[in-house]
């Protein structure tokens, strides 16, 4: 079954969604520690409209705005544009720690200025920002905790409790203006800005357009993806640090880049039905990590590794032991061997097995039927079941998936939600938990908006409650 956004938006405030999910998402729910294992059977709710016309959330649910970007934060700096990937951590008296990325450009609205001790590049405009937030989601502080960046997407959390942001650009010194190449990852600790002065790539784990993370937490190993969006195809990495687990700033010590090859299968998008696995993964040292002359994945492996269009979200799956990854989105007209509208992959490291988890399956495209647009960023419920942002045209949601399969409607931005030629209107983005899992935190990209959202995530008739 095939689903097109207008049908898909109709049937947001009905009573059930039926995207186009193709398999079980049995490992979705079993990937995630369990706060009482009761996720939604069938999902939340409708939507009910917001009066204030920013959030539309199901019954029981509220937001706070916790940030908004240009406005003056509390140390008199002016919070910054383009918020996009962010992570939470515990602080002291059940608050929040989040550290946020800011996808700037050196031409981005409001670019970010940090102190010169914590800048990379001066003529960089990305970064990240630092906030404290209390245990009644107030937010409490706002700081700039890293600048000079280029284009920071997304990241992951590590082990030791700091956030790896990173670089989606493959621009070297000279481009754009910068003083310094671009392409890394760097390393922020939320609590302590003394250890995020004089900022360092870290070059072993590559250069080349970084989105998404996730670390091992028992062996240190980072997974890595690639969101590359001209050919060749982009790839999933792994990286086996020298220091593995040593705690802030042991990445430094350097270790080994590697590509996945998965022997006959070049490209991901060839892969249509769910449950589809394999074995035998091999994994190809990378011959120059710092891509002097030559993409990381345009390099002479001696095999072919293995690509896929918009390589974007990682994350862990804590109970599993699994890195999953995610292709947003793959289209023939753009390099890609087949289409679909998104795919769920696990690896498992222990079996060294790559599985199609999910696949969102293509619509019939035309003028006035538009594609249902596939997630980006993407986080695991603590209750079961994905939480998907969306990035596209039109309205933009967070999406929920179920026990069962189906993706069931979160929530849907009202700010800013339809500028014509603007590529950059409403994207929903950095979804994350707080640490108890009583909050939700994301992000508006354009303007710029970060969210606190509280309600009855225990409940599990969702579908019975008529606003």
């Amino acid at each position: 079954m095939s689903l097109s956004r207008r049908q898909f938006l109709s049937r947001s405030t009905g009573a059930g969604l039926a995207v186009a999910v193709a398999g079980s998402v049995d490992a979705l729910f079993t990937a995630a520690p369990a706060l009482g294992v009761s996720g939604p059977e069938i999902g939340y709710g409708p939507l009910v409209p917001d009066p204030a016309g920013m959030l539309d959330l199901p019954v029981g649910f509220g937001y706070t705005v916790l940030s908004r970007e240009g406005t003056v934060r509390p140390d008199g700096g002016i919070v910054p544009s383009r918020f996009d990937g962010m992570g939470s951590f515990a602080d002291e008296a059940r608050g929040t720690r989040l550290v946020r990325n800011h996808e700037c450009s050196p031409t981005a609205k409001i670019t970010v200025v940090a102190p010169p001790e914590r800048t990379y590049d001066r003529a960089a405009g990305g970064g990240t920002s630092t906030l404290a937030v209390d245990a009644s989601n107030r937010a409490v502080s706002e700081h700039v905790s890293l600048g000079g960046t280029a284009i920071n997407c997304s990241g992951g959390r590590t082990p030791w409790h700091t956030w790896l942001t990173c670089e989606e650009t493959e621009d070297k010194a000279g481009a754009r203006g910068y003083t310094k190449d671009h392409g890394f990852i760097f390393e922020v600790d939320p609590h302590d800005d003394a250890r995020n002065t004089d900022p360092t790539p870290l070059t072993a784990m590559g250069r080349f357009q970084h989105e998404a993370v996730a670390v091992d937490p028992h062996t240190g190993i980072v997974y890595e993806t690639e969101d590359a969006f001209v050919a060749p195809l982009g790839s999933f990495y792994r990286f086996l640090p020298n220091r593995p687990l040593g705690g802030h700033g042991s990445l430094r010590a350097g270790g080994v880049l590697q590509a996945l090859h998965v022997p006959d299968l070049p490209d991901l998008s060839v892969v249509t039905e769910a449950g589809t696995s394999f074995s035998g993964i091999e994994w190809l040292d990378v011959p120059d990590p710092l891509a002097t002359t030559e993409s990381v994945r345009a390099q002479d492996y001696g095999k072919p590794i293995t690509g896929g269009y918009k390589i974007e979200g990682a994350w862990w799956g804590e109970k599993d032991g699994c890195a999953y990854f995610v292709s947003s989105f793959a289209r023939r007209e753009l390099g890609s061997a087949r289409d679909h509208d998104g795919q769920v992959w696990r690896y498992d490291p222990r079996a060294n097995t790559l599985r199609l988890e999910t696949i969102f399956t293509r619509p019939t495209p035309a003028p006035e039927n538009p594609e249902f647009d596939a997630p980006d960023n993407i986080c695991m419920s603590p209750y079961g079941g994905l939480m998907m942002c969306e990035d596209g045209i039109g309205d933009q949601h967070i999406l929920g998936t179920t026990a069962g399969g189906d993706v069931f409607v979160f929530a849907r931005n009202r700010v800013n939600v339809g500028t014509a030629g603007d590529p950059e209107y409403g994207e929903l983005a950095g979804a994350t938990f707080s640490a108890d899992g009583r909050t939700m935190f994301f992000n508006v990209y354009n303007p710029g908006i970060t969210y606190a959202v509280t309600g009855p995530w225990n409940r599990r008739q969702g579908w019975g409650v008529t606003p």
